[in-house]
C-alpha cells in the first residue's frame, strides 16, 4: 500500500524545486529525494506545497515557529523510516539553527547515538565529527549554497571510539527557494583504513616506505646486507634516508642487540670530530680531566654510522682508513692501538668517485669503504611512491599530535603530486608536518600547505611545465587512487579510469600494483 501511494505521489505530484526543498547536489529521481524532503518537513505546519499532498512546509521561519516545530517532533511516515533506514550510508539533516531534524538508521549504527536522542540537537554534540569547529563541510555548504562531495573527516562515536568517515553535503530549500537547512551523508570507513594498513605494511621495511621499483630492489637487498660485516657506502641526496637505510641494515643484522651509533662527519671540525670518534685520554689537552670514550668504543660490537663523509678533511681520511685497514685505533693523548670490532656503514650526499679523480678524497679510503654500494633515488625517480609517503606521513602525525587528519583536499593532492622535491623524502614531510599545524581536522586543504608552495606562480609553473613523470608511474598513481577512492572496488575504479574492468585487471598485474584481496564490494 505505502510503495502504491509512492508511485501515485511520484507521477501525479512531482515537486518543482520552487516549492519544495530539495537537496541541490541531488536530482529529484528516486524514494530517497522524497523521503529526506518529508524528513525535514516532519514536523506540523500549517502551509503546504500546493503540488505535495503530504505536505513540504519552508524551513526558514522565525525562531519561535522552529522552537515550537521542534517540540512536537511528528513522527515520520513509515515509508520514510523505511527507505532512510535501507540506505547504506548513514544521513542526518540540520535546520539553520544547526539542529538535528532527521537521523537514520544507519547513522544511529555509526555514532552509537539513538534517533529520539538526536532529534532536536546541536549536530556537533550529535555527530562529533573532528572538523565541526572549524570550517566543515556542512558550514561551507551552508555559506556558499553548493554541494560539497566526497570530503574525508572522522568522528568519535558515543564510546569513544574514534570512525574516519567519507562524506558529502548539500543545501535544502523551503518552498520560497530560500536555503533552510542542510543534509549530510557520511560511509564508516574503518574497513577501509584496515586495508590501507594492510597495504601499507607490503611497502614497509623497517620505516622505509616505497613500492616502486628502485624501492623493491632496496627491499630485497637488505636482508643479505645485514648477514654481512663488510663496510656499506650509502649514496644518496639529502633528505632521501640514508640514516633510515644503515639503520635497517643493522636492525636486521646480528649485531642489532649492540648499538647503532651516529655521526655527521661534516658538522665538526678535525679535532673535535677525532676526539669524538676515538675519543681521549685524561691530560691530553687542557681540559681533559678524565678519559671520555669515543663512538667506535660507545659502538663496540654495534655499527657506527659515519654520515656525510665526503666532506671530512685529508688528514682525517688518514686517521679513518688506519682503523678500516688494521681495526685499531687510538685515543687522543695515548700510544697504545685499541682494536675494535664494530660495523661501518658510511653514506654521502656527493659522488666520491668523482671527488677521487679530483684528488679530494683518497682512493685508498675510498676502495675501502666501497665494498658494498647502495644507491637512494631521490623522490624525483620514485614519484609513484608519493602518495603512499603521504598517507604514511599522515598516520604518524596523527598519532604524535593527536589529531584525526584523514587526507587531502583534490587540490592539495594536485600541488604534491606535481611538485618536484628538491629536498626530497625530508621535505615532504616537512610540507605535511607544516599541514598539521594549521589543518585541526578532516582534509588538508589547499590552504593548509606552505604559502611558497601553493603560491600562484608555482601553480602555473606546475600546470605548465613538461610533465616530469613517465606515463608507467603517471598511471601507477591514477590507479592507485582510483582503487582508493573506491574503497578497492575494482568495478567503479575501473568506471572512473574510463577503461574496462578486465582492462584494469591486465593493468594491475602489467604495472604489479598490489591491491587488498577484498576488493572493497562487501561489507558487514
Amino acid at each position: 500500500m505505502e510503495d502504491d501511494k509512492w508511485q501515485m505521489y511520484r507521477k501525479e505530484s512531482r515537486p518543482n524545486k520552487a516549492l519544495c526543498p530539495l537537496p541541490s547536489a541531488i536530482a529529484w529521481t528516486t524514494p530517497l529525494q522524497f523521503a529526506i524532503m518529508v524528513q525535514m518537513s516532519s514536523v506540523p505546519q500549517t502551509n503546504h506545497c500546493q503540488q505535495c499532498q503530504w505536505g513540504c512546509p519552508p524551513l526558514s521561519v522565525d525562531a519561535a515557529t522552529a522552537a515550537a516545530a521542534r517540540d512536537a517532533q511528528a513522527p515520520l511516515p513509515p515509508v520514510t523510516c523505511s527507505i532512510l533506514d535501507s540506505v547504506i550510508a548513514a544521513i542526518f539533516t540540520v535546520d539553520l539553527d544547526w539542529r538535528i531534524t532527521s537521523f537514520n538508521q544507519e547513522a544511529e549504527r555509526i555514532t552509537g547515538v539513538k534517533r529520539h536522542e538526536a532529534i532536536g540537537q546541536h549536530w556537533a554534540d550529535v555527530v562529533r565529527q573532528a572538523d565541526a569547529d572549524s570550517d566543515c563541510a556542512l558550514r561551507q555548504s551552508l555559506r556558499t549554497g553548493k554541494p560539497m562531495v566526497d570530503r574525508h573527516s572522522s568522528l568519535t562515536t558515543a564510546d569513544g571510539k574514534r570512525i574516519p568517515i567519507r562524506l558529502s553535503t548539500g543545501v535544502l530549500y523551503d518552498n520560497q527557494g530560500k536555503i533552510a537547512g542542510c543534509i549530510e551523508s557520511f560511509r564508516d570507513l574503518s574497513m577501509v583504513e584496515e586495508l590501507q594498513k594492510q597495504l601499507e605494511s607490503q611497502f614497509t621495511y623497517e620505516d622505509i616506505i616505497g613500492r616502486s621499483g628502485p624501492m623493491r630492489k632496496l627491499f630485497e637487498m637488505l636482508p643479505v646486507l645485514s648477514d654481512s660485516d663488510s663496510t656499506v657506502l650509502i649514496e644518496g641526496a639529502s633528505g632521501t634516508g640514508k640514516e633510515l637505510v644503515a639503520r635497517a641494515i643493522h636492525n636486521l643484522s646480528p649485531r642489532s642487540k649492540k648499538k647503532f651509533i651516529a655521526i655527521n662527519c661534516g658538522a665538526l671540525p678535525d679535532t673535535l670530530l677525532e676526539s669524538e670518534l676515538f675519543g681521549y685520554k685524561k691530560g691530553a689537552f687542557t681540559d681533559a680531566k678524565q678519559d671520555k670514550p669515543g663512538r667506535f668504543a660507545v659502538a663496540e660490537g654495534g655499527t657506527i654510522f659515519l654520515d656525510e663523509i665526503g666532506d671530512i678533511s685529508p688528514a682525517m681520511q688518514t686517521r679513518l682508513l688506519r682503523v678500516l685497514q688494521e681495526r685499531v685505533y687510538e685515543p687522543l693523548g695515548s700510544v697504545t692501538p685499541i682494536k675494535t670490532d664494530v660495523r661501518i656503514i658510511a653514506a654521502t650526499n656527493k659522488n666520491l668517485h668523482s671527488l677521487v679523480q679530483k684528488g679530494t678524497f683518497r682512493d685508498d679510503l675510498f676502495y675501502r669503504i666501497d665494498v658494498i654500494r647502495v644507491d637512494l633515488p631521490s623522490l624525483q625517480d620514485r614519484r609513484e611512491d608519493i602518495p603512499l609517503l603521504i598517507e604514511h606521513f599522515i598516520h604518524r602525525f596523527n598519532r604524535l599530535q593527536d589529531k584525526s587528519v584523514v587526507g587531502l583536499s583534490d587540490e592539495a593532492w594536485a600541488i604534491l603530486l606535481e611538485h618536484e622535491y628538491p629536498g626530497n623524502v625530508r621535505e615532504l614531510e616537512n610540507i605535511i608536518e607544516h599541514a598539521f599545524v594549521l589543518c585541526r581536522g578532516g582534509q588538508i586543504e589547499m590552504r593548509h600547505l606552505p604559502g611558497w608552495l601553493r603560491g600562484v606562480d608555482h601553480q602555473q609553473q606546475a600546470l605548465t611545465k613538461p610533465n616530469s613523470m613517465t606515463l608507467e608511474q603517471m598511471e601507477r598513481i591514477m590507479i592507485a587512487d582510483a582503487l582508493r577512492r573506491h574503497d578497492g572496488n575494482r568495478q567503479l575504479a575501473a568506471k572512473q579510469l574510463g577503461i574496462h574492468p578486465s582492462t584494469l585487471f591486465r593493468k594491475l598485474r602489467s604495472l604489479d600494483i598490489d591491491v587488498p584481496e577484498q576488493d572493497g564490494r562487501s561489507r558487514k
